[in-house]
């Protein structure tokens, strides 16, 4: 199934000074955010990706152009660097579209301008190019497919804003206080699966969300697939350094892919044998 990621973004609350890169180049430790997500659609098998490109298109073309294995692989080296031989490779079975879609063109319209890509496909899915998730991909598809009537589906997550909400009473009194976290809401958190239906609803110089998908809801043609589980939209710098940090400390649930970096590793001999009570051993004491 065809894998649409929408990456020509300016992403300027991710800049930390001056950079010509686009927001899915910024780097969680050795790979760009890009990455990360095409990584994750590979996990599921689905490796066919066509990138919208816009702002900062060269950095996306040079990284993959010049894409070094040995990066995110295991290798021998053998006669000084003159002969490696790698033990895993990422990309060698992927196909990957690089298509200009404009400087400034909405989400609705880079989708419109990749329509002859995937208008012949049955489904497809499309993404934000720096949202990464551990949602089981394979069950969104299988749930969107019972639904042969739905034109698009979105994945639906709870909102991860550290902000409070004031309840306040018509005299200015405040009534509650309560983390955006505790209310019944939930946001667009990507992760669609579409069928070519979608472009019948895209109009140019509107967007995907909400204009097409408004034009779905009252024809009750707009699924949510709610989840809870680890979603996270690299927004912003503190955002990016976030991800970095659980990347150097190994808890990544949005890399499937690796259990060295999920926090799923197997444990090592030493940690599966019962640890020995000793005479210090507080347990032994009094």
């Amino acid at each position: 199934m065809k894998v649409v990621l929408f990456c020509g973004g300016l992403g300027m609350r991710m800049r930390e000074g001056p950079t010509s890169a686009p927001k899915p180049m910024n780097m969680i430790g050795d790979r760009p955010l890009l990455w990360h997500v095409m990584r994750y659609y590979a996990h599921f098998g689905h490796k066919d990706f066509v990138l919208c490109l816009g702002y900062g298109a060269a950095a996306v073309k040079d990284y993959f152009i010049n894409y070094d294995e040995t990066q995110s692989n295991d290798f021998t080296m053998a006669g000084g660097s003159r002969s490696i031989e790698l033990h895993s490779t990422d990309i060698d079975d992927w196909n990957i579209s690089f298509i200009d879609t404009g400087l400034n063109s909405s989400i609705g319209e880079r989708l419109m301008r990749v329509r002859h890509l995937v208008q012949d496909e049955e489904m497809f899915l499309a993404n934000y190019a720096d949202t990464l998730t551990d949602a089981p991909l394979d069950e969104l598809i299988e749930r969107f497919e019972q639904s042969p009537d739905a034109v698009a589906s979105m994945l639906a997550v709870p909102p991860v804003s550290t902000h409070h909400v004031v309840e306040i009473a018509e005299n200015g009194e405040v009534t509650g206080v309560r983390a955006v976290t505790e209310l019944m809401q939930y946001e667009n958190g990507g992760y669609f699966v579409m069928r070519p239906g979608i472009f019948d609803e895209l109009r140019p110089g509107e967007d995907m969300v909400p204009h097409a998908f408004d034009r779905l809801i009252p024809r009750r043609r707009l699924l949510a697939q709610r989840y809870e589980g680890f979603w996270r939209a690299a927004d912003t710098f503190k955002d990016r350094a976030e991800l970095e940090d659980m990347y150097h400390r190994g808890q990544c649930p949005w890399m499937l892919w690796d259990p060295h970096h999920n926090g799923k590793a197997p444990l090592t001999v030493s940690e599966l044998v019962p640890k020995q009570p000793t005479a210090a051993d507080p347990a032994l004491a009094g």
